[in-house]
């Protein structure tokens, strides 16, 4: 599979693509005017503490306090770096014993503020590398679970297992595969001066305060995504391309050459035809290759995804087409969720299908389809009612919440596309309804 990461810098937005064989397969906007919360860690102050709901809501500084479960205090026991980010409270545990109104603590962001929620945050801190991840307070070391060799795992195992600073903890990241002991040496002497210099920050300064923030985007995408799995990383800004240089360099230099600077006089995203898939990935309606097509709906607590045969009416019998459509929405879903950065409760609605081994086929290909995923995932199985429930982590708003704002004039029920944060002169929302109203 051919993967590119297109990077279009814009004056006051960035956006970046990962293409995978020409389709785009996920897509990340930063913009200056929001601040990106996840892996920033704050000095915070515990505002109320609620045994009811075994939380804390800490003040970090941020308009809404954050969100503070009892299991996130505790320290973590076993962890990887593509687990859940939110460890099941455990039997026993009082919030009222952990933390109390007024307490000064040390918290990291692990989840952004969604709708009316604030920032979710805990007490565990996590440093990621571009290897490794130290966990400063788990004596705990672990290997990435997308690292499947079983021969490879034990040696990396091994590896961080004489790596590992004496109570703190490591894990091995899925770009390691492949690595010996000498190339982690670098990336753990970082992390380590990373982590002295949060503790000193720790000692003095007014709380609320923020006292480490993670990389910006481009350079976040260097670390966790610029992997020998990448064929291009193609930047169309003269200044961003010379730092990504500088930084690949450091963390991969045998990446380097794989790094491209686009100068053409045109916009990079129109050039390789993203801007057109973009807009598709905010459609309500997915056609399918085959003439079926996905509807995808939102609601605050779940997203529901129904398929239909639309055009498609199969050649042999009605059992054979509802299947085919099915196998070919399992993948497309996958990717739509990937794509759209879908998170929480999902509920798909298949078509009707009476053979249980068509049945079971189709949650086969969807989980196989869901394994390319970065984010967690778990499909818990098929309803009475013949729909399938499943979970995606939810880390970051989703595409739909990020491109489009609420209608103004109709109660939130209407949505609107935000206005071209890249200075092409698209009119914001309001100013598409004020010039809608002022022509009827």
């Amino acid at each position: 599979m051919r993967k590119q990461l297109i990077a279009d810098i814009g004056i006051s937005e960035s956006r970046v693509a990962l293409v995978e064989d020409g389709d785009l397969a996920e897509i990340y906007i930063e913009r200056p005017d929001i601040d990106r919360l996840v892996g920033n860690i704050y000095r915070g102050k515990v505002s109320s503490v609620l045994p009811g709901m075994q939380a804390a809501f800490v003040n970090i500084g941020y308009e809404k306090n954050a969100f503070l479960y009892a299991g996130d205090i505790v320290s973590m026991k076993e962890f990887s770096e593509d687990d859940d980010d939110h460890p099941h409270d455990e039997k026993g545990l009082n919030i009222a014993d952990l933390v109390s109104v007024g307490q000064e603590l040390t918290v990291q962001v692990i989840k952004e503020p969604i709708g009316s929620k604030g920032p979710r945050v805990t007490t565990n801190i996590t440093l990621p590398g571009r290897h490794l991840v130290l966990l400063p307070d788990a004596d705990y070391t672990g290997v990435s679970r997308r690292i499947e060799d079983e021969d490879e795992r034990a040696k990396l195992k091994k590896i961080a297992d004489n790596l590992k600073p004496a109570g703190m903890g490591l894990i091995v990241r899925t770009a390691s595969e492949g690595m010996e002991e000498d190339d982690f040496t670098d990336d753990l002497g970082f992390l380590l001066k990373l982590w002295k210099n949060i503790k000193g920050k720790e000692k003095s300064g007014p709380v609320p305060r923020c006292i480490h923030k993670d990389l910006s985007l481009v350079y976040r995408l260097v670390r966790d995504l610029f992997t020998k799995d990448i064929d291009k990383f193609i930047i169309n800004d003269r200044s961003h391309y010379e730092k990504v240089l500088e930084l690949v360099e450091i963390v991969s230099p045998d990446l380097k050459h794989r790094v491209e600077y686009f100068a053409k006089d045109t916009s990079i995203f129109e050039y390789f035809r993203l801007d057109a898939k973009l807009a598709r990935a905010l459609s309500r309606k997915v056609w399918l290759k085959c003439g079926g097509y996905l509807i995808i709906d939102r609601t605050e607590a779940l997203t529901v995804i129904d398929v239909n045969t639309g055009k498609y009416v199969g050649r042999s019998n009605l059992e054979d087409t509802v299947h085919k459509t099915n196998m070919e929405a399992a993948d497309e879903i996958a990717r739509q969720l990937r794509l759209r950065d879908i998170g929480g409760i999902i509920i798909i609605d298949f078509i009707d299908m009476h053979d249980k081994e068509h049945q079971q086929n189709v949650l086969d290909r969807l989980r196989q389809a869901l394994k390319k995923d970065r984010t967690r995932t778990t499909v818990v199985g098929m309803t009475g009612l013949g729909l399938i429930e499943m979970t995606r982590k939810k880390v970051r708003q989703d595409l739909s919440s990020i491109m489009h704002v609420d209608c103004p004039y109709y109660e939130g029920s209407g949505r609107l596309l935000a206005s071209d944060a890249n200075g092409k002169g698209q009119k914001s929302g309001q100013e598409q309804v004020t010039d809608r109203a002022g022509r009827n």
